[in-house]
């Protein structure tokens, strides 16, 4: 059986508005993106997955798409993504689009069509609902961005259900047409050669068809996490992971599995233990992740150990691992606390990704280091940071554009204004002037995609968890005869790794700082240690 391409790849996540501007309009664009194609190839990478590229009114950033068939303006035309593909292909890198299937936005047609009247071809695309008698919505969900998860139109004298902005109602999925629809939506763009799909969150194509309330989490379970946002303080099990949004999936892997050689995989958030039901070998998506990692701010060793024994009990799931993306903190900022550089965090975290097992999803920018993006109140264009400024900026410091060149105009980002400001932070980060600097970043995420290709251990791999202390985190890959031990201190401060099989000389990696002694090591502080050669015994350095 031939292993598909995407089990072990390393795909880079590109936000294509924040990536490349090629006309000066302070918006990166598709020809942008295809100017950096030989810099992300160098990478060593496999696939990029492009943030949504289609036409949309922006209230969520192309997560509130107005045609699934079309490129936005502002990204260029049909042509240019043909030409994109084409090129990315030249490359030997597969193209992976971001479609959002859950919900679309309040200006598509088949929204307007659905709003017309109660009795029309698309009456029952969306999910609507009757008010209660005395006015308010039929039930207690919560949007994502605040406030009541629906909103009354008068025209229908019904209220419309939306998990995020009210300008993204939601698909009705039990609806075979409007669900036949959705997934023509993926063979329009799988006829047109893209190699794959990131779906947005792919648990919730399906809700509780008699609209019960959500049930309240315990106020014995809340934690920090659950009072951050009004949503949290709810199980949502009703208006979203359903286990019945597997049949959702089951119908576009099947979708998907006619054309040769393709990838799919989501986003599914909120309930982790779902993942088994809507992902596996034989069932739902290929794969997905989960924001396990992606809200950890902790970077301690139990967090990665307990995940992956989570992993390995599920019989036929191949994982996903990524530390970030659009939606997120930074990795730097977010276990460094900074939002200054890191290179050695940031190293040390890349170094810890690329060993994981899984495919690898690796957000722009990362390769850099960069930290967060610092925004001033009148420069949000997120609704999160709409919402909860200045206790949260929302998602606009992690989107800030990729510099590129130091000492040009918007550190070589745009010629134009750009559409969110530049990091002053990043102009010592920028990627020509670690393209001189053999010690960056750069080059160290290069040599570890490289170290990571050269070891099917790691690329395909099992995975072993080792040790999970306080310090430590240790664990095994192997494949055949490939055995790799990877020991990552994870603390402030150093510990010793006691053995007497190690040798040196079989030493593929080391970041930070590493003392070989006669029968021990001395991990320093954050550092990691990637061997051949097994070591055990863990004490505390006093």
């Amino acid at each position: 059986m031939v292993t598909p391409w995407w089990q072990g790849a390393v795909i880079y996540q590109i936000y294509p508005r924040s990536f490349c501007d090629s006309n000066g309009d302070g918006i990166g664009d598709l020809k942008g993106v295809e100017s950096k194609l030989d810099y992300i190839a160098s990478l060593g990478v496999d696939a990029i997955w492009l943030s949504p590229i289609h036409p949309s009114p922006n209230r969520d950033f192309g997560y509130d798409v107005s045609d699934f068939n079309g490129i936005a303006p502002e990204f260029g035309a049909m042509a240019d993504f043909e030409r994109l593909i084409k090129e990315a292909h030249r490359r030997n890198l597969k193209v992976i689009m971001d479609e959002v299937l859950s919900h679309t936005s309040d200006q598509h047609k088949w929204f307007l069509e659905s709003l017309k009247s109660r009795a029309n071809d698309k009456s029952d695309w969306y999910v609507w609902a009757d008010p209660r008698e005395d006015g308010t919505p039929p039930n207690n969900w919560l949007s994502v961005f605040g406030g009541p998860a629906w909103s009354y139109h008068p025209l229908r004298r019904q209220y419309y259900f939306h998990k995020f902005l009210k300008q993204q109602p939601k698909l009705n999925l039990y609806n075979r047409d409007a669900r036949a629809a959705a997934i023509d939506v993926l063979k329009f763009w799988l006829d047109r050669g893209v190699d794959g799909f990131r779906l947005d969150v792919a648990n919730s194509y399906l809700h509780d068809a008699e609209l019960r309330d959500n049930p309240a989490v315990p106020m014995t379970e809340r934690t920090a996490h659950h009072w951050a946002h009004a949503p949290n303080l709810q199980r949502r099990i009703r208006d979203s992971n359903l286990p019945e949004n597997r049949e959702v999936l089951d119908e576009i892997r099947a979708a998907v599995d006619t054309y040769k050689d393709r990838f799919v995989f989501g986003e599914f958030s909120e309930e982790p233990g779902l993942l088994s039901h809507f992902a596996g070998a034989t069932h739902g998506l290929h794969t997905g992740y989960t924001f396990t990692f992606l809200e950890d701010r902790s970077f301690k060793p139990q967090v990665f150990a307990e995940h992956y024994e989570f992993l390995n009990a599920i019989e036929g799931l191949w994982p996903c691992a990524t530390f970030s993306n659009h939606d997120v903190t930074r990795t730097v900022t977010r276990y460094g606390r900074t939002m200054e550089s890191d290179p050695a965090l940031a190293k040390l975290a890349l170094t810890l990704l690329m060993t994981l097992k899984g495919t690898v999803l690796l957000f722009q920018g990362e390769e850099l280091g960069l930290p967060d993006g610092p925004i001033e109140r009148h420069q949000i264009h997120d609704p999160v940071g709409e919402l909860y400024f200045p206790y949260s900026k929302g998602r606009d410091p992690c989107r800030t554009p990729m510099p590129w060149v130091a000492g040009k105009p918007n550190i070589g980002f745009s010629y134009g204004e750009p559409w969110l400001p530049m990091a002053p932070a990043h102009e010592a980060l920028a990627a020509a002037g670690q393209e001189h600097d053999k010690d960056s970043v750069l080059w160290f995420a290069r040599r570890l995609i490289e170290l990571r290709k050269q070891h099917p251990a790691l690329v395909r791999g099992d995975m072993k968890i080792t040790e999970a202390s306080s310090q430590i985190l240790a664990f095994e890959r192997f494949r055949g005869d490939d055995h790799i031990f990877c020991f990552f201190n994870l603390s402030g401060s150093a510990a010793i790794l006691a053995s007497s099989k190690h040798d040196t000389r079989r030493t593929f990696l080391e970041v930070g700082t590493c003392e070989h002694n006669q029968g021990s090591i001395s991990l320093g502080a954050r550092s990691a240690l990637i061997t051949s050669a097994a070591m055990y015994r863990f004490e505390v350095h006093k």
